[in-house]
């Protein structure tokens, strides 16, 4: 058996079904449990909204994120999530080149490598 016989298209599918449903599950996990633990430490607070506050520079970077996170910090654990939640479709999308490669299906493996260097690109600010 080559490996082309064994990733056939429904398998495929089922395995991007299955990487987008648990990339956004764990997203919304991870946003839940930051957004709770803001609650218990902020619930009680007042919010002044004659000035607006976006978030820190420590939170704006991808380390700064983890860092906070690790870190136990309410707001830095509710932007790893969200950090999840757009990692998940750049997921599918690399997925999606490697099963391309293994059907031989050269025509999308280049159109899909565009696309995820879009992607990557866009993430990183460039373009």
């Amino acid at each position: 058996m080559t490996l082309k016989d064994a990733w056939n298209d429904q398998k495929i599918e089922d395995i991007i079904g299955n990487l987008l449903r648990i990339g956004v599950g764990t997203a919304a996990a991870v946003v839940l449990v930051g957004a709770a633990a803001y609650l218990v430490r902020h619930g009680f607070g007042h919010a002044n909204y004659r000035v607006f506050r976006g978030e820190p520079s420590d939170l704006r970077t991808l380390r700064g994120i983890v860092r906070a996170a690790l870190g136990l910090h309410p707001r830095g654990i509710i932007q790893l999530g969200l950090v999840l939640l757009i990692a998940t479709p750049v997921a599918r999308v690399a997925f999606s080149v490697f099963a391309f490669a293994v059907e031989r299906d050269r025509m999308y493996v280049v159109f899909t490598l565009m696309v995820l260097g879009i992607l990557i690109l866009s993430l990183a600010g460039i373009a």
